[in-house]
């Protein structure tokens, strides 16, 4: 998914494919149902709306820096 506005969010996440090794931390962590796992088998942002603002869960367990926020101020 790349970044952009979704229906007014402005927080969400979003996957490095390029960084991500699909170990899925990220999507067992969430209890919000933000990913599932893709085709390709990397994780998939599918409920972007549920994604709690300025949370970093899961960007914070992920060993491999995959995770970025759309909306993130760094």
């Amino acid at each position: 998914m790349k970044g952009g506005e979704i229906d007014g969010k402005n927080w969400y996440p979003i996957i490095d494919h390029d960084k991500c090794i699909q170990c899925y931390q990220c999507v067992n962590f969430c209890k919000h149902d933000v990913y599932t796992i893709g085709d390709g088998g990397y994780p998939l942002v599918i409920n972007p709306l549920s994604c709690v603002e300025f949370c970093r869960g899961c960007q914070k367990i992920c060993d491999n820096d995959a995770i970025s926020y759309f909306g993130d101020n760094k």
